[in-house]
């Protein structure tokens, strides 16, 4: 019988399967250092947990969107989708400071995309490398 054929995996082609569905550890080890104490040790198994719960939530959260545009007949999930699926599935608190940081996303991107435009019609440098750092003051 051909490996192709073969229904059946592997103790390795299991764990990597399972390891491609999470968020890379040192991400989530990097995250989780940001609101700690600089001196805090963080375990492994810490670090395992969380990397589970947050990729498990991600997904959670995904799979809503993802089933409202299948419904919908569009073929890509966007932020208003997601925002979207976190107030119906009960996350009440975090969809409407989620949609802010969106719109901010969206209006700061804007602005850079008219001003890389710009820069590129004038012949200058495109800002298309600049970052901006929505992350630590999102409103």
């Amino acid at each position: 019988m051909d490996d192709s054929t073969n229904i059946f995996t592997t103790g390795d082609e299991e764990t990597a399967n399972q390891q491609e569905r999470l968020l890379p550890i040192a991400n989530v080890g990097r995250i989780m250092k940001q609101i700690l104490p600089h001196n805090a040790k963080i375990s492994k198994e810490a670090k395992e947990t969380m990397q589970e719960c947050a990729s498990e939530f991600i997904s959670f959260v995904t799979g809503e969107a993802s089933e409202k545009c299948k419904k919908e007949r569009r073929k890509t999930v966007n932020g208003d989708d997601v925002c979207w699926a976190m107030g119906t599935l009960g996350f009440d608190d975090y969809a409407p400071p989620l949609k802010r940081y969106l719109d901010r996303y969206r209006e700061v991107e804007g602005d850079r995309s008219g001003a890389s435009q710009r820069n590129e019609d004038e012949g200058g440098p495109s800002s298309s490398s600049a970052k901006f750092n929505l992350i630590s003051k999102p409103f």
